[in-house]
């Protein structure tokens, strides 16, 4: 560990204490209001789910002391803001939800904390403003990772893809092939040969990304005699056996297919044996093999091919 740099414990703790700060969570009153900030999430609660919310559901979800609860619920009942009836249908239920009085409230609370927000991030250009977002949903999802990752897959060309592309090469075969800087030049000549020439009807490349960062790719580039090559298939190690290469793999032949190309063929590496199970289960065949060590360390060049 590097001992100039804080550990990540240390690092979190001191954010944390910041920004409890910034948004004035340590203030006695929430926002300038009459709530604690414990009162506010629960007015929230109730109001996120006003049809099917109880007591019983608010203590588990927020992790609140009963007794507690009960006491800021009958708090709420005394000012108008909140009722509890029975249900018709369970009588041992009796569902909690939001008066007027309460849900004017709630639209108050939310413009107030909109407005804190919007003063916390006015004097950001919007770029950054989309990062700092970004980088929160980043958090979210990593300490909270029983929800997964959500991923986007597209097939439209961006700045800034060949870019990523190529990085993703270079970095992840250097990682785990021993490639040398040979290989990413490789990866750039090829790339700069699909984009010169490239042509929609013909040819496509999809990205699968996750919060804007890529972590998936696959390509149908055009040949000759309606012929095609699949390339840059590739999956980010946090992202591998999750339905991701399947699906990327899938699209691809289903284009290359509709596209009306009689051939797919595909060059790799012995040592992608993850990836050529796929692509024979897919029902590509070896067709020829030679060893190089083109890229600073020898391996088998296979192509598999495909009639459609």
């Amino acid at each position: 560990m590097n001992c100039d740099q804080p550990s990540p414990v240390v690092r979190m703790r001191k954010f944390n204490r910041y920004y409890t700060n910034l948004l004035g969570l340590l203030n006695q009153h929430l926002l300038d209001t009459e709530f604690s900030l414990t009162e506010a999430r629960i007015l929230y609660e109730i109001g996120g789910d006003s049809e099917n919310c109880s007591a019983a559901e608010l203590t588990q979800r927020l992790n609140i002391d009963p007794g507690y609860l009960s006491r800021i619920l009958k708090k709420f009942e005394k000012k108008g803001l909140s009722l509890r009836t029975q249900s018709m249908e369970d009588g041992r239920m009796h569902p909690i939800s939001l008066t007027e009085k309460g849900k004017e409230t709630l639209l108050e609370m939310d413009s107030l904390s909109d407005r804190q927000s919007e003063g916390l991030i006015r004097n950001l250009s919007a770029t950054k403003q989309k990062e700092l977002a970004d980088s929160m949903e980043l958090i979210q999802q990593y300490l909270s990772p029983e929800q997964g990752e959500p991923i986007q897959i597209r097939h439209d060309l961006r700045p800034g893809d060949a870019g990523d592309l190529i990085h993703m090469h270079g970095w992840l075969y250097a990682k785990e092939c021993g490639y040398n800087q040979a290989f990413e030049g490789y990866v750039c000549k090829t790339l700069f040969d699909f984009l010169k020439d490239y042509d929609s009807q013909k040819d496509r490349i999809w990205f699968a990304e996750s919060l804007n960062k890529k972590v998936g790719m696959i390509a149908i580039v055009k040949h000759p005699d309606m012929i095609a090559q699949l390339r840059w298939f590739l999956i980010h190690p946090d992202f591998r056996g999750r339905w991701i290469g399947k699906y990327l793999l899938a699209e691809a032949l289903d284009f290359a297919k509709k596209a009306g190309y009689r051939k797919i063929y595909l060059e790799t590496t012995d040592d992608q044996k993850t990836a050529i199970a796929m692509y024979q289960k897919a029902g590509f065949t070896k067709t020829k093999e030679a060893e190089d060590a083109s890229w600073g360390i020898r391996h088998m060049e296979q192509t598999y091919e495909l009639e459609i």
